[in-house]
């Protein structure tokens, strides 16, 4: 585990948890340098005086902030610290709210807490009361020299705190054309949401988060490779002729194309789609049955009688008259 980030405590009503925060994710993205296209050499960024052009050591750096132009406030760790220390030391909880009244869209950064000297049991406590309730606690924190709002909130046995956005962060959707409920041209049939829904259950499966990874950064690692073995560490790629995009356009047949998708995916949703096809044709054959008036049954009926009631009669005529020569040879 990484070092902590952040020591301070809990508190809520007349209740302080010690804890330690600790990062909870880790990024894997591509680490690539700059280079000098002329000799592929790297490219490096200097700290300078923009006064004097002379090079400037980490340990002479300090922060401050530029209350006129070009004149500052000097501001160290300590002063930050001592702006507001209670609050630099604590998570305080403002309101326990249902964990579904916060949108996916407004979590931003997660972080675990770990309870720290002698909180175990206060820990596990809060811990256990968000589990029972379902309950997350909205607090204010400060981490580094920002205020973050933030959600406590219970996965598995560890207390996570993750930063959300604050409501004046996540830009309106006024704006953007979304098709609502009574737009014409997003009209959607029983049959096409059915043949969605076969679709979504057949692709439905258990979340198992080992089973996604970055594909992308794997093909990337593998080209890397491959130009090392082929010794073509400093060739350039240059662009080639790009290949036809997929043309964009209306869904003509949307059924058609979830048909074909559900072809693709055996199992639950291919069978629920022949079940739902069988339905479909038993309906059809029973309603041009029902379609049928009973008059126009009836009087068919009545025509198709006579007809049939000649045709044994005259054969029954036919037979007695070749029977009876027979009768006479007989005789």
């Amino acid at each position: 585990m990484a070092r902590s980030l952040w020591k301070g405590a809990i508190s809520f009503g007349l209740v302080h948890i010690p804890v330690e925060m600790y990062p909870a994710v880790q990024n894997h993205t591509l680490d690539l340098t700059m280079l000098d296209r002329r000799d592929f050499s790297p490219i490096g960024f200097k700290r300078y005086n923009k006064n004097t052009n002379k090079d400037v050591a980490w340990d002479d750096i300090v922060k401050g902030y530029e209350y006129a132009s070009g004149d500052y406030v000097v501001l160290s760790e300590e002063d930050l610290r001592r702006a507001n220390p209670e609050a630099t030391g604590t998570i305080d909880i403002l309101a326990f709210v249902n964990a579904e009244e916060v949108p996916l869209l407004f979590y931003e950064q997660p972080y675990y807490l770990a309870p720290g000297k002698g909180g175990d049991k206060v820990y596990a406590l809060l811990r256990e009361t968000l589990r029972k309730t379902g309950k997350i606690g909205i607090a204010n924190v400060i981490i580094r020299v920002k205020q973050h709002l933030a959600a406590l909130v219970c996965v598995g046995d560890t207390i996570v705190l993750n930063t959300l956005r604050y409501a004046d962060e996540i830009r309106d959707t006024g704006d953007l054309k979304v098709p609502s409920a009574s737009t014409k041209s997003a009209a959607i049939s029983d049959k096409e949401l059915k043949m969605a829904m076969a679709l979504v259950e057949g692709m439905s499966d258990t979340w198992d988060p080992a089973e996604y990874h970055d594909t992308y950064r794997e093909d990337i690692m593998a080209l890397v490779e491959q130009k090392v073995k082929a010794n073509e560490t400093k060739t350039i790629t240059m662009p080639g002729k790009e290949k036809a995009a997929p043309v964009s356009g209306n869904v003509i047949d949307l059924v058609a194309l979830l048909q074909q998708s559900i072809g693709k995916k055996p199992g639950k949703a291919a069978a629920a789609n022949d079940e739902e096809e069988d339905e479909e044709e038993e309906a059809a054959a029973r309603s041009k049955v029902r379609k049928v008036p009973a008059k126009t049954a009836a009087k068919a009926a009545a025509k198709k009688t006579p007809a049939t009631a000649a045709k044994p009669k005259a054969k029954a005529v036919s037979a007695t008259r070749a029977a009876a020569p027979a009768r006479r040879k007989t005789a």
